[in-house]
């Protein structure tokens, strides 16, 4: 049986992946669109790591592929090499120097002439990891403890504001840790990453489906006051569950303003189990610090009124199937998955391994307290109210 010809992938069809693939569809989408294997798909931007590759741009003194047809042309028909530079408008040498190389004048083919330019033209530059073994360690270290590049990247600006050796992006700390050719980071150090894939790809915001149930007497988040919604203010929460297997949670809370981070065992997912774990997480915090709470629509806040009339913390609810009216909670839920994956079983969590948890995500800079942590934000705020 004759075997079929192999079709590599051509530069228009990497235009369309790439362009997919940015937008968030999956390589079985792509490639069934595009009538290619998934395996053909996918080997073509592992090379890559899923990063899409910089525009390539040729410098205006090479040779073009039109001119490189002409010298084939002209060496079909006989023409000297200086009656070819002069059609061309080059010097000789430089005519002379494209036919040596690619084969000379019996083997020159304008195609495979260019291509092989393309080729010798790849120059990878050295990146700033490879060439500063010390920040290489900073930001290996820093990964292991389960920071973002971008947490990385603004706390090495912020810290080292007037020595650039030691800043870095966190573009670059993606790619060498996605093209491995770059040989300064360890391609294991992806798995402290908070999604640990073997490719890079688009975030994504999921949006919880189906109703969460009714809650009698529920107070709409539009009825939280101004003060909440702008953050200028600190106090105010957001909460939810974080739900593992075995019909296991824990409860997670954020503070808006400083986006300081608690965690609370729940043995049980029931109103009246979550509403004691709350009430007493609330009396550990001074009462300015505390003074209201946004949730989902979950029925495990149904006895909300119980919490309010113990706690004098006002309950807020989110509309239907809006969990990003609770932003930062949903942010933080996503980045405890990287600690308790989906399906994990989470009845047998100490809450002392909650609180470390809770503390390292508090330790984290973020971008939008200017890379200071949750927990220099809220060590502020409780100075301020002594």
């Amino acid at each position: 049986m004759k075997q079929r010809p192999r079709r590599y992938i051509t530069g228009s069809e990497m235009a369309v992946i790439w362009d997919r693939w940015e937008k968030g569809d999956s390589i079985n989408e792509i490639a069934r669109d595009l009538g290619r294997y998934h395996s053909a798909v996918q080997g073509a931007m592992a090379r890559t790591g899923g990063i899409r590759p910089a525009p390539r741009r040729r410098s205006c003194l090479s040779l073009t592929l039109a001119e490189r047809e002409e010298i084939s042309r002209g060496i079909v028909v006989g023409h000297s090499i200086r009656v070819i530079a002069s059609q061309l408008d080059r010097a000789p040498s430089t005519v002379s120097r494209e036919i040596k190389r690619n084969g000379g004048r019996r083997r020159y083919r304008a195609n495979k002439a260019d291509e092989a330019a393309r080729q010798r033209a790849l120059r990878p530059k050295t990146c700033k990891l490879a060439q500063n073994p010390a920040l290489a360690r900073i930001v290996a270290r820093k990964l292991t403890n389960r920071w973002s590049p971008w947490q990385i990247a603004g706390w090495l600006k912020r810290i080292y504001a007037d020595d650039e050796s030691l800043q870095v992006s966190h573009e670059t700390i993606y790619k060498t840790l996605y093209i491995q050719a770059r040989g300064a980071l360890k391609k294991e150090l992806i798995h402290h990453l908070r999604r640990s894939r073997a490719m890079r790809r688009s975030q994504h915001h999921t949006q919880k489906k189906g109703n969460h149930g009714q809650i009698i007497d529920a107070v709409s988040i539009s009825e939280r006051p101004a003060e909440v919604e702008d953050r200028a203010v600190p106090g105010h929460w957001e909460g939810d569950l974080l739900c593992g297997s075995n019909n296991s949670q824990i409860a997670t809370l954020v503070e808006r303003h400083t986006r300081l981070v608690m965690l609370v065992r729940v043995p049980s997912k029931d109103t009246k189990t979550v509403i004691n774990a709350l009430i007493k997480q609330s009396h550990k915090l001074p009462r300015e610090l505390y003074k209201s709470l946004t949730w989902d629509r979950g029925k495990e806040l149904a006895d909300h009124k119980r919490f309010s009339l113990a706690t004098d913390i006002e309950v807020y609810f989110c509309d239907p199937q809006q969990p990003w009216q609770r932003g930062s909670n949903e942010n933080t839920n996503g980045l405890l998955r990287q600690y308790f994956p989906k399906g994990m079983d989470l009845s047998n969590i100490h809450q002392n391994k909650l609180n470390a948890v809770a503390r390292q995500l508090n330790e984290r800079p973020r971008e939008t307290l200017q890379f200071y942590s949750p927990a220099e934000k809220f060590a502020e705020c409780v100075a301020s109210i002594d």
